[in-house]
C-alpha cells in the first residue's frame, strides 16, 4: 500500500481485538473504540474483595487453532480441569471421567451407572472417528441435524444423552435441549478429545488483557468509553474501492477508509442494516458463591453436572481449579442457569422483582440443589458474593445455522463484519472472524490502491 489508510473497529470483544491486531500487523492505521470502560467484550473478569469473577460460565479450549494461533497459552498461566465430569442427582453422585488420560479412573467410569458399557464404546468410536478430521470441514460437511438426533442415531442411550450430555452441552451451547446443529457438537468434540479445558491464572480477562496489549504492540490505539451510534458509507461499493465511511460517535464524528463492525449482533445489526445478523439470542445467569466453612463439594477439579432439569444446570468448583479466584481459605464456587430467568420457579413474574429478590431466589434454589447432592452436609452458610446476568450469550444455531450467516463484505461500502456470529458462536468463531474480517479489508483496499 502507498500509503497508510485509516480503518476504525467498533467493538473491543475477541472479534474486534483481533482483527485490530492483524490490520495493524498488516500495515494499517487502526483505532478500535469500545463502549465500555474496558474491552473484552463477554469475555471479562470481575476482581472484588481478592475474589475472580467470569462473566457468565466461560472457559478456554486449549485445542481451538484460533486460540494456539492468537493467544500465549504459556503467558496466561492456565489452570486445567481434570477431564470428565461429576454427575449428579437425586440418586447420588456418580464420576465419569476420561481414563485413557486417567487410567486410575477406570473403575470408578466402569461403575458409573449412567454410562453403560455400549455407551462407552460409543463414545470411543466417536473419538477415533472425529480425531482424524480436519476441525474446519467438520462445520462444513456432512448432514446437518440436532445433537440430540445424532447422537439417538449413533445408539447412545437415553440415560447417558439425557443425565451426561444434556447438561455438559448444556453448559457449551446453553441448549440442554439438544436442539443445536450437530456440527457444533463435533467440533467441540473433538476439540476437547485433542486438547483441555482450562482458565487462566487471573481470569478469562486475562485472555482479551493479552490481546489488547498486542494490539498496542503492533501500534494499534484503542479507545475505550467510546460509544459508535451509527456507521455510513460515503462513496464507494462493498469492495472497499474509492470509499471512505464516516462513524457518528458520542464523541464527534470520525472518517476513516473502512470500519470493521464487531459489536454484539443487534447493535451490528443496527449499525449496518445486515437483516441476515441473528439476533435470537441464549442467555444464562451465574451466580458465584463461597462456601461454608468444612464443606466440600468431593469434584476434585471437575464440573459438577445436574443430572436432571430442576436447579442449576451445572456447578464449578473455581477454586479447586484456579486457587487464584479466591483468597486462602475460602472456597469458590458458581452455579449457571440457562436462558431466561422466567423459566424458574419463582413467587411472581421477573419483571415486578428486583434484582436483589430474584438473586435471592436462585441462591436459594442452588442450595436446596446442593443439599439435595450431598444430604450429609449444611449449605445454610452458602453466601451468594455476585450475580452475572448474560441475556445474549450465544446466538441460536439449530441445523443448517451456517448456510443463513452474513458474509463479511454484506454491508454497503467499504464496512465489514467480525464477530463469532460469522461462524459459529465460540472463542474459536469469534477469533477467527476476526482474522477473516481484518484479511479482507487489507485485500480490498490493497487491491483498490493498486488500480
Amino acid at each position: 500500500m502507498a500509503s497508510s489508510p485509516h480503518v476504525l473497529v467498533a467493538g473491543g470483544g475477541l472479534a474486534g481485538l483481533v482483527a485490530a491486531r492483524h490490520l495493524a500487523g498488516g500495515g494499517v492505521d487502526i483505532t478500535l473504540l469500545e463502549r465500555r470502560e474496558t474491552v473484552g467484550g463477554r469475555v471479562r473478569t470481575v476482581e472484588r474483595d481478592c475474589y475472580r469473577f467470569d462473566r457468565g460460565f466461560q472457559v478456554l479450549f486449549t485445542a481451538y487453532p484460533a486460540v494456539q494461533r492468537e493467544l500465549d497459552l504459556e503467558a496466561l498461566d492456565l489452570r486445567r480441569f481434570a477431564p470428565g465430569a461429576t454427575i449428579a442427582g437425586p440418586d447420588g453422585r456418580t464420576v465419569l471421567a476420561d481414563p485413557l488420560r486417567e487410567p486410575g479412573t477406570i473403575p470408578a467410569t466402569l461403575s458409573n451407572p449412567v454410562v453403560a458399557v455400549g455407551d462407552a464404546l460409543r463414545i470411543a468410536r466417536l473419538w477415533w472417528d472425529l480425531r482424524r478430521t480436519d476441525p474446519e470441514t467438520v462445520l462444513e460437511d456432512g448432514t446437518d441435524e440436532t445433537i440430540r438426533a445424532y447422537l439417538d442415531k449413533r445408539g447412545f442411550s437415553d440415560r447417558f444423552i439425557d443425565e451426561f450430555v444434556a447438561p455438559f452441552y448444556g453448559g457449551i451451547t446453553l441448549d440442554r435441549s439438544l436442539s443445536t446443529s450437530s456440527r457444533v457438537f463435533e467440533y467441540t468434540f473433538r476439540t476437547l478429545a485433542a486438547g483441555e479445558i482450562a482458565v487462566p491464572a487471573a481470569g478469562m480477562g486475562a485472555i482479551t488483557a493479552q490481546l489488547a496489549d498486542r494490539v498496542r504492540e503492533v501500534g494499534g490505539t484503542i479507545e475505550t468509553g467510546v460509544r459508535v451510534e451509527s456507521v455510513t458509507a460515503t462513496g464507494g461499493d462493498s469492495s472497499g474501492s474509492d470509499g471512505s465511511v464516516r462513524v457518528e460517535t458520542d464523541t464527534g464524528t470520525v472518517a476513516a477508509d473502512a470500519v470493521v463492525v464487531a459489536t454484539d449482533p443487534p447493535t451490528a445489526r443496527e449499525l449496518t442494516g445486515v437483516d441476515a445478523i441473528p439476533t435470537e439470542a441464549r442467555g444464562c445467569v451465574t451466580q458465584y458463591y463461597a462456601l461454608p466453612p468444612g464443606v466440600d463439594l468431593e469434584t476434585d477439579r471437575r464440573l459438577l453436572l445436574n443430572a436432571t432439569e430442576e436447579g442449576p444446570n451445572h456447578v464449578v468448583p473455581h477454586s479447586a481449579v484456579a486457587p487464584t479466584y479466591a483468597p486462602d481459605g475460602t472456597t469458590l464456587i458458581s452455579a449457571t442457569y440457562l436462558g431466561g430467568e422466567g423459566q424458574w420457579p419463582s413467587r411472581q413474574s421477573g419483571a415486578s422483582r428486583g434484582a436483589a429478590e430474584r438473586d435471592g431466589e436462585l441462591s436459594e434454589l442452588t442450595q436446596r440443589t446442593l443439599e439435595s447432592w450431598y444430604p450429609t452436609q449444611r449449605f445454610d452458610g452458602l453466601e451468594t458474593l455476585h450475580t452475572e446476568r448474560v441475556p445474549f450469550a450465544q446466538f441460536v444455531q439449530p441445523p443448517g445455522f451456517r448456510e443463513q450467516l452474513p458474509d463479511v463484505r454484506d454491508p454497503a461500502g467499504p464496512v465489514y463484519l467480525a464477530g463469532d456470529y460469522m461462524r459459529w458462536s465460540s472463542i474459536q468463531g469469534a477469533m477467527e472472524s476476526g482474522r477473516q474480517a481484518a484479511k479482507a479489508v487489507i485485500d480490498d483496499l490493497s487491491a483498490s490502491r493498486g488500480r
